[in-house]
Protein backbone atom coordinates (compact mmCIF):
# COMPACT_ATOMS: atom_id res chain seq x y z
CA UNK A 1 0.00 0.00 0.00
CA UNK A 2 1.50 3.31 -1.14
CA UNK A 3 0.71 5.92 1.51
CA UNK A 4 1.39 9.62 0.97
CA UNK A 5 1.77 10.65 4.59
CA UNK A 6 1.89 14.38 3.87
CA UNK A 7 -1.46 14.20 2.10
CA UNK A 8 -2.96 11.97 4.79
CA UNK A 9 -1.73 14.38 7.47
CA UNK A 10 -3.33 17.35 5.75
CA UNK A 11 -6.64 15.49 5.69
CA UNK A 12 -6.32 14.50 9.35
CA UNK A 13 -5.65 18.11 10.33
CA UNK A 14 -8.87 19.07 8.55
CA UNK A 15 -10.79 16.33 10.36
CA UNK A 16 -9.35 17.40 13.72
CA UNK A 17 -10.45 20.99 13.08
CA UNK A 18 -13.97 19.84 12.21
CA UNK A 19 -14.08 17.78 15.40
CA UNK A 20 -12.76 20.74 17.39
CA UNK A 21 -15.43 23.06 15.98
CA UNK A 22 -18.11 20.55 16.97
CA UNK A 23 -16.91 20.41 20.57
CA UNK A 24 -16.61 24.22 20.75
CA UNK A 25 -20.15 24.63 19.40
CA UNK A 26 -21.47 22.09 21.91
CA UNK A 27 -19.66 23.84 24.76
CA UNK A 28 -21.89 26.91 24.33
CA UNK A 29 -24.91 25.00 25.62
CA UNK A 30 -23.17 22.23 27.55
CA UNK A 31 -25.09 20.83 30.51
CA UNK A 32 -23.46 19.01 33.46
CA UNK A 33 -26.48 16.70 33.46
CA UNK A 34 -24.98 14.94 30.42
CA UNK A 35 -21.77 13.85 32.14
CA UNK A 36 -21.12 10.19 32.90
CA UNK A 37 -18.68 8.97 35.56
CA UNK A 38 -16.33 6.19 34.41
CA UNK A 39 -14.33 6.14 37.64
CA UNK A 40 -12.85 8.37 40.30
CA UNK A 41 -12.23 11.76 38.63
CA UNK A 42 -12.73 10.03 35.26
CA UNK A 43 -15.54 11.57 33.23
CA UNK A 44 -17.08 11.20 29.78
CA UNK A 45 -19.78 13.20 28.04
CA UNK A 46 -21.90 12.82 24.95
CA UNK A 47 -19.44 15.26 23.31
CA UNK A 48 -16.57 12.74 23.70
CA UNK A 49 -18.64 10.00 22.06
CA UNK A 50 -20.13 12.10 19.27
CA UNK A 51 -16.73 13.62 18.48
CA UNK A 52 -15.18 10.16 18.28
CA UNK A 53 -17.91 8.95 15.93
CA UNK A 54 -17.32 12.00 13.72
CA UNK A 55 -13.55 11.39 13.63
CA UNK A 56 -13.83 7.65 12.95
CA UNK A 57 -16.36 8.22 10.17
CA UNK A 58 -14.10 10.68 8.38
CA UNK A 59 -10.85 8.76 8.93
CA UNK A 60 -12.20 5.42 7.68
CA UNK A 61 -11.99 6.23 3.93
CA UNK A 62 -8.42 7.59 4.16
CA UNK A 63 -6.67 4.21 4.56
CA UNK A 64 -8.60 1.12 3.53
CA UNK A 65 -8.57 -1.62 6.16
CA UNK A 66 -6.99 0.48 8.91
CA UNK A 67 -7.74 -0.54 12.48
CA UNK A 68 -8.86 1.68 15.33
CA UNK A 69 -7.87 2.04 18.95
CA UNK A 70 -10.07 4.67 20.57
CA UNK A 71 -10.82 5.91 24.07
CA UNK A 72 -14.59 5.65 23.91
CA UNK A 73 -14.80 2.40 21.94
CA UNK A 74 -17.38 3.63 19.44
CA UNK A 75 -15.83 1.41 16.75
CA UNK A 76 -14.44 -2.11 16.79
CA UNK A 77 -11.01 -2.01 18.43
CA UNK A 78 -7.99 -3.50 16.66
CA UNK A 79 -4.20 -3.29 16.96
CA UNK A 80 -3.48 -6.02 14.41
CA UNK A 81 -3.94 -4.12 11.15
CA UNK A 82 -0.97 -2.82 9.18
CA UNK A 83 -2.21 0.70 9.92
CA UNK A 84 -3.99 1.63 13.15
CA UNK A 85 -5.57 4.93 14.11
CA UNK A 86 -5.17 5.77 17.82
CA UNK A 87 -7.72 8.38 18.86
CA UNK A 88 -8.62 10.45 21.88
CA UNK A 89 -11.55 12.55 20.66
CA UNK A 90 -11.45 14.94 23.62
CA UNK A 91 -8.30 14.85 25.69
CA UNK A 92 -8.94 16.99 28.74
CA UNK A 93 -12.59 16.13 29.36
CA UNK A 94 -12.53 17.47 32.93
CA UNK A 95 -11.22 20.80 31.63
CA UNK A 96 -13.90 20.82 28.93
CA UNK A 97 -16.85 20.20 31.23
CA UNK A 98 -15.67 23.06 33.46
CA UNK A 99 -15.02 25.42 30.53
CA UNK A 100 -11.28 25.47 31.21
CA UNK A 101 -8.45 25.23 28.65
CA UNK A 102 -6.66 23.29 27.30
CA UNK A 103 -8.53 20.40 25.72
CA UNK A 104 -7.63 18.72 22.48
CA UNK A 105 -8.36 16.27 19.68
CA UNK A 106 -5.57 13.67 19.46
CA UNK A 107 -5.15 11.44 16.39
CA UNK A 108 -2.16 9.15 15.91
CA UNK A 109 -1.38 6.57 13.22
CA UNK A 110 0.90 3.54 13.48
CA UNK A 111 2.31 1.35 10.73
CA UNK A 112 2.97 -2.18 11.99
CA UNK A 113 2.99 -0.76 15.51
CA UNK A 114 5.42 2.08 14.73
CA UNK A 115 4.08 5.67 14.95
CA UNK A 116 4.10 7.44 11.58
CA UNK A 117 1.71 10.37 12.02
CA UNK A 118 0.33 12.56 14.76
CA UNK A 119 -2.14 15.43 14.91
CA UNK A 120 -3.10 17.28 18.09
CA UNK A 121 -5.63 20.05 17.66
CA UNK A 122 -6.06 22.22 20.74
CA UNK A 123 -9.55 23.41 19.99
CA UNK A 124 -9.62 25.90 22.84
CA UNK A 125 -6.76 27.86 21.17
CA UNK A 126 -7.16 26.94 17.46
CA UNK A 127 -3.68 25.38 17.48
CA UNK A 128 -3.05 22.45 15.14
CA UNK A 129 0.20 20.58 15.88
CA UNK A 130 1.19 17.87 13.42
CA UNK A 131 3.96 15.66 12.13
CA UNK A 132 4.29 12.67 9.82
CA UNK A 133 6.93 10.15 8.83
CA UNK A 134 10.20 11.81 7.76
CA UNK A 135 8.86 15.30 8.48
CA UNK A 136 9.61 17.88 11.13
CA UNK A 137 6.91 19.04 13.52
CA UNK A 138 4.59 21.96 12.88
CA UNK A 139 2.11 24.31 14.52
CA UNK A 140 -0.38 25.91 12.14
CA UNK A 141 2.14 25.55 9.30
CA UNK A 142 5.20 26.85 11.16
CA UNK A 143 8.00 24.47 12.14
CA UNK A 144 8.52 24.04 15.89
CA UNK A 145 11.50 22.96 17.95
CA UNK A 146 11.88 21.96 21.61
CA UNK A 147 13.78 23.87 24.28
CA UNK A 148 17.56 23.65 24.40
CA UNK A 149 17.70 24.23 28.18
CA UNK A 150 19.72 21.40 29.70
CA UNK A 151 19.47 21.95 33.46
CA UNK A 152 16.53 21.16 35.71
CA UNK A 153 17.09 24.35 37.68
CA UNK A 154 16.41 26.41 34.55
CA UNK A 155 13.42 24.40 33.34
CA UNK A 156 9.64 24.47 33.60
CA UNK A 157 8.04 21.06 34.13
CA UNK A 158 4.54 19.79 33.31
CA UNK A 159 2.91 16.79 34.92
CA UNK A 160 -0.48 15.15 35.29
CA UNK A 161 -2.01 12.93 37.95
CA UNK A 162 -3.40 9.51 37.04
CA UNK A 163 -7.08 9.01 37.85
CA UNK A 164 -6.13 6.30 40.32
CA UNK A 165 -3.15 7.64 42.21
CA UNK A 166 -3.15 4.91 44.86
CA UNK A 167 0.21 4.62 46.56
CA UNK A 168 1.80 6.97 43.98
CA UNK A 169 0.32 10.10 45.54
CA UNK A 170 3.25 10.62 47.91
CA UNK A 171 5.73 10.16 45.05
CA UNK A 172 3.93 12.75 42.95
CA UNK A 173 3.63 15.28 45.75
CA UNK A 174 7.21 14.85 46.93
CA UNK A 175 8.63 15.21 43.43
CA UNK A 176 6.47 18.28 42.79
CA UNK A 177 7.77 19.78 46.04
CA UNK A 178 11.36 19.10 44.94
CA UNK A 179 10.84 20.59 41.47
CA UNK A 180 8.97 23.61 42.84
CA UNK A 181 11.98 24.37 45.01
CA UNK A 182 14.67 23.51 42.45
CA UNK A 183 13.38 24.64 39.05
CA UNK A 184 11.17 27.25 37.42
CA UNK A 185 8.16 25.34 38.75
CA UNK A 186 5.59 22.70 37.90
CA UNK A 187 2.32 23.01 35.95
CA UNK A 188 -0.60 20.59 35.80
CA UNK A 189 -2.62 21.42 32.69
CA UNK A 190 -5.09 18.53 32.43
CA UNK A 191 -4.35 17.25 28.91
CA UNK A 192 -1.44 14.92 28.17
CA UNK A 193 -1.78 15.55 24.42
CA UNK A 194 -1.37 19.27 25.02
CA UNK A 195 1.49 18.67 27.47
CA UNK A 196 3.47 16.73 24.86
CA UNK A 197 3.06 19.22 22.04
CA UNK A 198 3.99 22.05 24.39
CA UNK A 199 7.29 20.21 24.91
CA UNK A 200 7.60 19.91 21.11
CA UNK A 201 7.15 23.68 20.78
CA UNK A 202 9.65 24.51 23.53
CA UNK A 203 7.03 26.12 25.80
CA UNK A 204 8.14 23.88 28.69
CA UNK A 205 11.19 21.70 29.15
CA UNK A 206 9.89 18.43 30.65
CA UNK A 207 6.68 16.42 31.00
CA UNK A 208 6.22 13.24 33.02
CA UNK A 209 3.24 11.10 33.98
CA UNK A 210 2.34 7.51 34.79
CA UNK A 211 -0.64 5.30 33.94
CA UNK A 212 -1.66 6.96 30.69
CA UNK A 213 -3.34 5.17 27.78
CA UNK A 214 -2.11 4.88 24.18
CA UNK A 215 -4.70 7.38 22.93
CA UNK A 216 -3.45 9.95 25.45
CA UNK A 217 0.12 9.97 24.14
CA UNK A 218 0.43 8.37 20.68
CA UNK A 219 0.01 11.55 18.63
CA UNK A 220 1.69 14.01 21.00
CA UNK A 221 4.70 11.81 21.65
CA UNK A 222 5.27 11.35 17.91
CA UNK A 223 5.04 15.09 17.30
CA UNK A 224 7.50 15.74 20.13
CA UNK A 225 9.99 13.21 18.72
CA UNK A 226 9.71 14.61 15.21
CA UNK A 227 10.38 18.07 16.63
CA UNK A 228 13.61 16.76 18.16
CA UNK A 229 12.54 16.20 21.75
CA UNK A 230 13.63 13.21 23.81
CA UNK A 231 10.76 10.83 24.62
CA UNK A 232 11.02 7.69 26.74
CA UNK A 233 9.48 5.77 29.60
CA UNK A 234 10.73 6.46 33.12
CA UNK A 235 13.70 4.12 32.65
CA UNK A 236 14.81 5.68 29.36
CA UNK A 237 13.28 2.88 27.27
CA UNK A 238 10.88 3.05 24.32
CA UNK A 239 7.78 1.52 25.94
CA UNK A 240 5.91 4.77 26.48
CA UNK A 241 2.85 4.33 24.23
CA UNK A 242 1.64 0.99 25.53
CA UNK A 243 3.66 1.02 28.77
CA UNK A 244 3.04 2.61 32.13
CA UNK A 245 4.99 5.87 32.05
CA UNK A 246 6.16 8.65 29.76
CA UNK A 247 8.84 11.31 29.98
CA UNK A 248 9.36 13.99 27.33
CA UNK A 249 12.14 16.57 27.54
CA UNK A 250 13.52 19.20 25.21
CA UNK A 251 16.81 17.33 24.85
CA UNK A 252 18.59 14.16 25.94
CA UNK A 253 20.79 15.89 28.48
CA UNK A 254 17.80 17.10 30.45
CA UNK A 255 16.16 13.74 29.87
CA UNK A 256 19.00 11.89 31.60
CA UNK A 257 18.73 14.19 34.62
CA UNK A 258 14.97 13.68 34.80
CA UNK A 259 15.34 9.89 34.54
CA UNK A 260 17.72 9.96 37.51
CA UNK A 261 15.24 12.07 39.45
CA UNK A 262 12.26 9.88 38.53
CA UNK A 263 14.14 6.73 39.59
CA UNK A 264 14.53 8.30 43.02
CA UNK A 265 10.86 9.21 43.45
CA UNK A 266 9.29 6.36 41.43
CA UNK A 267 11.62 3.37 42.11
CA UNK A 268 10.77 0.36 39.98
CA UNK A 269 8.41 2.31 37.70
CA UNK A 270 8.78 1.29 34.06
Amino acid sequence: MDIQFSEICENVCGIARIAGKFMLDERKNFSPDRIEVKGVNDFVSYVDKKTEELIVGRLSPLIAGAGFLTEEGTVRQSRDAQYTWIIDPLDGTTNYIHGLAPYAVSIGLTENGVPVLGVVYIASADQCFYAYKDSGAYLNGEEIKPSSIELIKDSLTITGFPYRLGDKIDSYMNLMKHLTSNSHGVRRLGSAAADLVYIAAGWAEAFYQTDLNPWDVAAGAFIAKQAGASVSDFTGGDNYIFGHSILATGNKSLGRQMIDLLSEYFPGQE
